[in-house]
């Protein structure tokens, strides 16, 4: 079955999941922007544990507005910042060196809208990791979509993926295994086993 999912910032392991899952990955484009999810905002495993790398938006809640016409607030200096953050959490992991110049474009371009970011993102992951996926987007927005599997529900930052299996992390002994990171912490820390990792996962969807 086709999977209907939020392109977000970095997606985290739940996403590929379901993507992998999937005959075919459709991107929601029409929806309208929410706060408080993975949108703007991804999660790696620090020094100090869980961190969080946000991209800054221009947002009112009072006005509404689609995803596509959200804009990033590139006043401060957010790329170079979740750049450094990235170096100091996976530079002693195995597999950083191997992708981190693939994923460069994402810190030295500057992008307008969260939405291109987001869709470059995924760009620029699939091609690290590989994978050969059917990808449209959505033409209108659909509350319950009739012909594909809504997985739309993993931007939420309150979706729980605890059953996901453990895997080595750079700092696994400081704070245990931290589930449902960003796609880029199983990458930099298993390689080319990430696809291999991705397909033994099952998905609950509540």
């Amino acid at each position: 079955m086709d999977c209907l999912i939020h392109p977000t910032y970095f997606p985290n392991i739940s996403h590929f999941v379901a993507m992998l899952e999937s005959d075919s990955v459709c991107l929601e484009v029409w929806d309208n922007y929410q706060k408080q999810s993975y949108r703007n905002r991804t999660e790696i495993y620090s020094a100090n544990g869980k961190l969080a790398l946000t991209v800054p938006v221009n947002y009112s809640q009072k006005n509404r507005q689609l995803y596509q016409d959200v804009k990033i607030a590139n006043d401060g200096n957010w790329q170079l910042l979740h750049l450094k953050s990235l170096q100091s959490a996976y530079s002693m992991s195995p597999f950083f060196e191997f992708y981190i110049d693939d994923l460069m474009p994402l810190f030295e371009k500057k992008f307008d809208y969260i939405l291109d970011l987001n869709l470059k993102c995924f760009e620029i992951l699939l091609g690290s990791l590989q994978m050969d996926m059917s990808i449209s987007k959505t033409m209108h927005f659909e509350k319950e979509p009739r012909s594909k599997k809504d997985y739309r529900p993993l931007v939420h930052r309150n979706f729980k993926a605890d059953n996901l299996e453990c895997y080595t992390q750079v700092f696994t002994e400081k704070y245990g295994f931290i589930p449902n990171l960003s796609i880029l912490d199983l990458l930099f820390n298993e390689g080319p086993n990430t696809e291999l990792y991705l397909m033994r996962q099952n998905l609950e969807l509540c």
